[in-house]
């Protein structure tokens, strides 16, 4: 990629620092020129490997071919009308297609928006309109948008809620089980039954939020058990069951959602990140009943389902189909745990990687002292990710206890470009653990 240096990073960083508010936290103070595919330069000519895609935003690369050419043939047209106030084929489309593969219940509908937290915070509106309940349940780890609303379901406090003030009411939180953590399907489900005898009539909760996998969680994936029993109980009581797919939709995990794994059939589900390849679009896709539920007027928003967002969304589809991205994100899956395990398993990094878990392509290794799932070590994994940038690899920390390192390799990248990055990843790794024990 031919790119025209700006400036140094040095200085844009300064600029940063002078002009944005500090809460806009920044991993890597280098700036991007270029991107393609799953490589980025930076404005002083570094080339970088990309194993985060934007934090789950570019299953299919940077500026995929069909995406972009989807994105200049809508400019040609038109930018913007609002959706309210003269629709446009595109969103209905999108709209048609993704009712089509939602695995919800019966009849479904959509509605487009900008941002996942927007996408959640109107998915529980309509479970509260529908329920005329206000309760909602979430889960312990879980990471639902930093919006008001979305930082009271998520469940993790620094950075999230920390000095924000009161969060809202009628939010509770059930343990999420990690069997590498000794918390089982069986305590959770145990834990709901306490909840509704002791803290909240369940004729009160309108909604129970979970991801299959979770993100910032840490990538522990939602056992078969624990959804099936939640999908049960949710049906007992009336109460709306919605499943946050924003990290794990659109073929990251070997399936276009993550909850196909299961078989179990939510209500309402979340997406965004992938749906349209770096364009903000979010969505709210349910049982038709449910989503028609509140009248003309509760939902939209200006920039909600964007003419050049739906035509990137569309031309996504159209590109998971015809390049088999599902089947592609099992491939890299077995790639990536593959050589996590030959790390694992090697003298030099010997206790270091207490686990490797993930579904299809949605990767992440949990670093440990002493192989002790009760000795995290955010250390050792802030050094890596520092360590492997310096090499030329972008890698995402995630965990509640900050330890985890998840992989997000697009899933248009070649074999060769993971195993260039697997290859800096392990260096890097020895070579902090090296440092560290010198």
């Amino acid at each position: 990629m031919s790119v025209t240096a700006t400036g140094s990073n040095a200085a844009l960083q300064a600029r940063r620092e002078a002009a944005v508010p500090r809460g806009l936290g920044i991993q890597l103070p280098v700036f991007a020129a270029k991107a393609e595919n799953a490589e980025i330069t930076d404005i002083e000519g570094k080339r970088y490997i990309d194993f985060a895609a934007g934090i789950a935003v570019l299953n299919t690369g940077h500026l995929h071919p069909k995406v972009k050419a989807a994105v200049q043939k809508q400019l040609d047209s038109f930018s913007h009308t609002c959706i309210q106030v003269m629709p446009y084929e595109g969103y209905i489309r999108l709209a048609e297609r993704l009712n089509e593969k939602v695995p919800t219940r019966g009849p479904r509908k959509t509605v487009f928006l900008t941002t996942g937290a927007e996408a959640i915070e109107n998915a529980v509106k309509i479970a509260r309109h529908h329920t005329g309940r206000n309760g909602v349940i979430a889960f312990s780890g879980a990471f639902h948008g930093r919006t008001l609303l979305g930082m009271a379901l998520t469940g993790k406090v620094v950075p999230y809620k920390a000095g924000f003030g009161s969060m809202p009411g009628e939010i509770y939180h059930l343990p999420f089980p990690v069997t590498y953590h000794g918390k089982e399907v069986a305590q959770t489900l145990e834990a709901l039954e306490v909840m509704f005898r002791a803290d909240v009539d369940p004729k009160r909760i309108a909604a129970m939020i979970i991801e299959p996998v979770q993100g910032e969680g840490g990538f522990y994936v939602a056992q078969g058990e624990l959804l099936a029993g939640l999908r049960k109980i949710c049906d007992e009581h009336g109460i709306v069951m919605i499943v946050d797919e924003v990290q794990t939709g659109f073929a990251r995990t070997g399936k276009m959602f993550a909850i196909e794994h299961s078989g179990v059939q939510p209500d309402l589900m979340t997406m965004a990140k992938s749906l349209a390849g770096g364009f903000p679009l979010s969505a709210v896709t349910g049982k038709a009943e449910i989503m028609d539920s509140p009248g003309a007027g509760g939902l939209g928003g200006t920039y909600g389902g964007n003419p050049l967002a739906c035509a990137a969304g569309n031309a996504v589809l159209d590109v998971i189909e015809e390049e088999g991205l599902c089947a592609r994100a099992e491939q890299i899956g077995e790639l990536l745990t593959g050589r996590l395990k030959e790390m694992q398993s090697s003298n030099s990094l010997e206790g270091v990687i207490g686990d490797i878990r993930g579904l299809g392509a949605m990767v992440a290794m949990e670093l440990v002292s002493g192989n002790n799932p009760d000795r995290p070590d955010p250390d050792l994994t802030k050094a890596l990710i520092a360590r492997a940038a310096q090499k030329g690899l972008i890698i995402l920390a995630c965990g509640v206890r900050g330890n985890v390192v998840r992989f997000l390799v697009p899933l248009t990248a070649s074999d060769a470009l993971i195993n260039e990055g697997m290859d800096i990843l392990g260096e890097s790794l020895r070579e902090c653990v090296a440092e560290r024990a010198a």
